[in-house]
């Protein structure tokens, strides 16, 4: 069974492609969803192998979702779109392949067959990710879209990942190791991310530990397994 997550701002829209591919053998429908946020809470626990994705969805769109996914994590993707000329940008992608609304059933017959070979042929999707210039976080009411630059640091615990900064702090659905990837903060601890500039000083401690001292005072916890890769960062 190919496990598929339908990602579309409207309603409708995801019913009809749900009930075109129910129609379709080998396909699991394992969710839908209307905005980027929710697809990526699912995706990071479900690890569906396929993602039916809209491009113009309002607050983040679709390419911005993929740059907000774990490379190794990441579905194949079938881009959806109202409009001819995003489906340039989605073979740029290197997506698998792309719909036009309202969806024809002939061509999702079309998109279902390749969708099949790449299955079997067990390729990993690869998509030239960007780096992201906003990072989402769910507050009461509403989406913060913080600006990595910004970040003094980054906290995981049993609640989730939180991004602090001067404005305050911001639970986001992204994970460390994305925000590593598609940001300038750099791991110093397992539990934690830290930018670079705000840094004030680095102490040394007994037993290959150190300590962070930030320049709004705060202090964060350095491992032996990242102090080398933050005095390269340095270049110490």
């Amino acid at each position: 069974m190919i496990r598929t997550l339908i990602v579309d701002d409207e309603r409708h829209a995801r019913e009809e492609l749900q009930a075109l591919l129910e129609e379709i053998t080998n396909f699991e429908i394992i969710g839908s969803c209307g905005n980027a946020l929710e697809a990526v809470r699912i995706i990071n626990r479900e690890k569906p192998d396929l993602l039916f994705l809209d491009v113009n969805m309002p607050v983040l769109n679709g390419f911005e979702l993929l740059s907000m996914l774990e490379q190794e994590h990441l579905p194949q993707v079938v881009f959806v779109t109202a409009y001819d000329e995003y489906a340039l940008k989605a073979f740029e992608q290197q997506a698998l392949d792309y719909l036009l609304k309202p969806v024809d059933a002939e061509r999702l017959k079309k998109t279902v067959e390749k969708v099949r070979q790449f299955s079997h042929e067990d390729l990993p999707a690869q998509y030239r990710t960007a780096e992201l210039k906003r990072i989402p976080c769910i507050g009461a009411n509403r989406i913060k879209l913080v600006d990595p630059q910004s970040v003094e640091f980054v906290r995981s615990d049993l609640s989730g990942v939180h991004l602090v900064t001067p404005d305050g702090e911001f639970f986001t659905e992204l994970t460390l190791k994305t925000l590593e990837e598609r940001t300038p903060l750099v791991h110093c601890h397992k539990q934690y991310l830290v930018n670079p500039s705000a840094i004030d000083e680095i102490m040394l401690l007994e037993g290959g530990l150190a300590e962070i001292h930030t320049s709004s005072g705060h202090q964060l916890p350095v491992s032996r397994r990242y102090l080398k890769q933050l005095k390269e960062t340095f270049e110490l």
